[in-house]
């Protein structure tokens, strides 16, 4: 019973959270708030996802009770507890808005939106423009779009993005201290941290680091990968497949020669129980090769026959420790 009521309370709040954001004055504040509730726990994203849909299921909703639900649920009139509404209401705010987890304000011939996806999770959206993002699991990015400039930040996870090219209105995607301008393009970038590896399938793009000069910025093609590294400050380009580009889409993911601490971290965007490294050691380590999103246990149930470590459970979690430590894990 407490679940339950846990559940509605996520959904309700999640609704509140979706009239304050698409107000025109919310500001960057509201935001961070915004971001932090859905940090506080994973079963706040959740409840986004659970109220879009719920959005989907009232497609066939009349356009003038979607405008009198929306003017009802958003009127200034409105108490603060009126914000607790039912959960059918919420989602059909989301569904005049557009049905997908974001949330938009406009200041002058700007337009902001944030967009983000659950663990395990993948998400498709089209922008404005007509551009084709797949969000992979647990991903958050915000666009913003004026009439000269398209751009992108990529906060965490992973995203393909399918891009209408525009001389005249620059696509570009931010990603910690990398900067990717599109030239007409189709291409995948994963973000840890910041760690960024961008997968190139279609095109070619200018890739900068964040120190800026012409030494620090190069431009990629269809068939090749690039990976930045902040430890060593550097771009490395290596040849790929481009129909690998965004392998993650067909439950695929793939690592080519990247440290333990990277690849941990994106597996647990695809695994509800995270793992955790007890061993910082094990974090120099590095792997390639492929893991299937929908096989994860499998994998470490190998991986101890590939790199020096084993994997347990400690206290409910899964912990990876360094055989060539015999430090107990903690």
């Amino acid at each position: 019973m407490m679940a339950n009521t846990l559940n509605e309370q996520n959904l309700r709040v999640a609704a509140d959270w979706w009239v304050r954001l698409r107000d025109p004055a919310a500001t960057e504040r509201t935001t961070a708030q915004w971001l932090a509730w859905t940090d506080e726990d994973p079963a706040h994203l959740t409840a986004f996802e659970r109220v879009t849909e719920l959005a989907m299921r009232l497609q066939m909703l009349g356009e003038v009770s979607r405008e009198r639900l929306m003017a009802e649920f958003a009127s200034p009139r409105v108490a603060p507890q009126r914000w607790w509404i039912p959960a059918a209401a919420a989602a059909a705010v989301i569904l005049a808005v557009g049905g997908y987890v974001g949330w938009h304000a406009t200041s002058g011939s700007v337009t902001t939106q944030a967009y983000a996806s659950a663990i395990a999770t993948q998400r498709s959206v089209v922008l404005d423009d007509g551009t084709r993002l797949t969000l992979g699991g647990a991903t958050r990015l915000t666009t913003r779009f004026s009439h000269g400039q398209r751009e992108v930040d990529l906060s965490s996870g992973e995203a393909y993005f399918e891009v209408v090219h525009d001389a005249g209105r620059p696509f570009v995607v931010h990603a910690g201290g990398v900067t990717i301008e599109d030239i007409g393009t189709a291409f995948n970038v994963r973000r840890t941290g910041d760690y960024v590896t961008l997968a190139m399938a279609e095109g070619r793009v200018r890739v900068a680091d964040a120190t800026g000069g012409s030494h620090n910025s190069l431009e990629a093609v269809a068939g090749q990968s690039v990976t930045y590294d902040p430890s060593r400050a550097a771009m490395n380009v290596t040849a790929s497949d481009p129909a690998n580009a965004a392998a993650w889409r067909n439950q695929r993911l793939e690592f080519d020669n990247e440290p333990l601490s990277v690849v941990v971290a994106n597996i647990n965007r695809y695994r509800a129980q995270p793992l955790r490294v007890a061993d910082t050691d094990l974090n120099s380590l590095t792997f390639t090769g492929t893991v299937r999103a929908d096989a994860i246990d499998d994998w470490l149930h190998a991986l101890p026959q590939v790199l020096p470590l084993q994997v347990g459970n400690v206290s409910g979690e899964t912990v990876l420790s360094d055989t060539r430590n015999k430090a107990a894990p903690h």
